[in-house]
């Protein structure tokens, strides 16, 4: 993949980078060579980005060529309004007040390099901020508020896209190196030299204890990804800043609204990236609130279910009854789910149960040996099982402490299931999106009612994958592959 550095005038550009061509803004906007350039990293440093200049032009045509411009016209936009940048300084505080803590000055300044600096103290900090605003050379103000003492606080004043000609000629060495670092992927834990037409980036956080992908999954979904002519390369939240050289984003990480899952999502969506999970089925099957309004709109059945408030919660006991389930609206992996057995256990818990929402969701408690989990991929069933309930216990999880000990499951060709069941997961789905769902229903009285509909559902080696083995991986990878061909069309 070509990669250009494009600047107003090159014979000011007083930098040497390896593996890059030097391009003034005027060839790139308006030479056919660069247009033709099918695939090309544009690192995008003119002096100006306001609206409809010559900066704001490089960044805003590269995305309209499928070129990977940095920075994007989204990090433009952000960094002009004031508002996102107080967000952002909020989301980082923590590691603000810790980086800058030893400072006996009221005001700091930080050169950000690719998402370093020159002192490895501040390297978290440069990270998080060029995750944030993704742009090559940033400067960032900083100012304390208050008195020089323990009590007060440091704040982000400004944040900044600087020129080559703005680094200091002590720090150019730093610069070049980490530039270089970045157009070659240096970062990345392997090279990977295939001549692939598409990069996938597939997030995944190595420490999580219960993943919606274990390891050997996450190695099919590699090789599937090869196989179908993608370039795979696993991520984790610390690659945020480098979303953007991505053609395609896989999540396979818990997904949650208030989370950097949905930051990833989003920004993913706005470069204008193939998304699974998009960030509309995340918002959409996050919330058990929402999921409960849209099935009952469209009459999907559904085990009783009642929305309820702290002022309204006596509805619980008149139309649902006891036992029932009560449910957080961002409950996963049944976290956030308790079941209550009688109406004085409600109403002793019951302030308890608002602490962290303002609506709840009460369900019927209907005991069922097993739960049907149909995974829908595009508007189609992909893959079908049984969850059990875990031994002694009304849930497929039972959870103990630090620990968690699962149901039995049996998985089984999805033309094996019911049809009744299976269409149902599929009408569920489909008004959630096109992307990959696994939608849980039980079997009441002989009709499948739809539990929830989950957007990032667990796909585990030998579980999930049991009847289409590695079939099953190809299919998600190529689903995503023509995406990607169709919007190249």
């Amino acid at each position: 993949m070509s990669a250009l550095i494009v600047v107003d005038n090159p014979k000011n550009w007083p930098l040497e980078i390896r593996g890059v061509e030097v391009v003034s803004s005027r060839d790139y906007l308006t030479l056919p060579k660069y247009a033709a350039m099918s695939r090309a990293k544009v690192f995008n440093l003119c002096r100006s980005y306001r609206y409809q200049a010559a900066g704001y032009y490089v960044s805003l045509l590269a995305q309209a060529r499928g070129h990977r411009p940095l920075p994007s016209v989204g990090t433009l936009q952000d960094l002009r309004l004031s508002p996102v940048v107080r967000i952002a300084a909020q989301e980082m505080d923590d590691l603000i007040q810790h980086a800058l803590k030893p400072l006996k000055s009221d005001k700091f300044e930080l050169s950000v390099y690719f998402g370093s600096n020159v002192t490895p103290r501040y390297d978290r900090l440069g990270l998080a901020i060029f995750n944030q605003f993704p742009a090559p050379f940033l400067r960032v103000q900083f100012e304390r508020d208050g008195a020089s003492d323990d009590r007060s606080e440091w704040s982000i004043k400004s944040v900044r896209i600087i020129g080559a000609d703005e680094i200091p000629p002590e720090h150019h060495a730093f610069a070049v190196s980490k530039a270089e670092e970045h157009i070659q992927r240096g970062h990345r834990s392997r090279k990977n030299k295939s001549s692939a037409k598409y990069d996938l980036a597939i997030l995944h956080d190595p420490d999580d204890q219960m993943p919606p992908s274990d390891p050997k999954a996450l190695k099919r979904f590699v090789a599937a990804a090869e196989s179908v002519g993608m370039r795979p390369w696993l991520i984790t939240r610390e690659d945020y800043g480098s979303l953007a050289e991505f053609d395609a984003l896989f999540i396979r990480e818990t997904t949650s609204v208030n989370h950097h899952t949905f930051r990833f999502a989003r920004r993913a969506a706005a470069e204008g990236m193939v998304v699974i999970d998009d960030p509309e089925s995340i918002l959409r099957c996050s919330n058990k609130v929402f999921l409960a309004e849209l099935l009952s709109r469209h009459k999907l059945m559904t085990p009783a279910t009642v929305i309820f408030s702290m002022d309204n919660a006596n509805l619980v006991g008149e139309r649902i009854g006891f036992p029932c389930v009560i449910k957080q609206p961002d409950s996963a992996f049944s976290q956030g789910v308790v079941k209550i057995d009688t109406e004085e256990a409600f109403k002793a818990q019951l302030e308890q149960l608002f602490e962290t929402s303002e609506l709840l969701l009460a369900q019927e408690f209907v005991p069922t040996d097993f739960d049907w989990r149909i995974g829908v991929l595009g508007g189609r069933a992909l893959f079908a099982c049984k969850y059990f309930m875990a031994r002694k216990h009304w849930q497929i999880i039972k959870r103990e402490g630090s620990t968690s000990r699962f149901g039995k499951f049996e998985s089984l060709p999805v033309h094996q299931a019911p049809q009744k069941v299976v269409s149902a997961a599929v009408k569920a789905a489909n008004l959630i999106g096109n992307g990959l769902y696994g939608v849980d229903l039980k079997v009441l009285g002989g009709k499948p009612k739809i539990i929830e509909v989950n957007d990032n559902p667990s796909i585990d080696a030998g579980i999930e994958d049991k009847v289409l083995g590695n079939l099953l991986y190809e299919q998600i990878m190529l689903h995503i592959m023509m995406q990607l061909e169709e919007r190249g069309r």
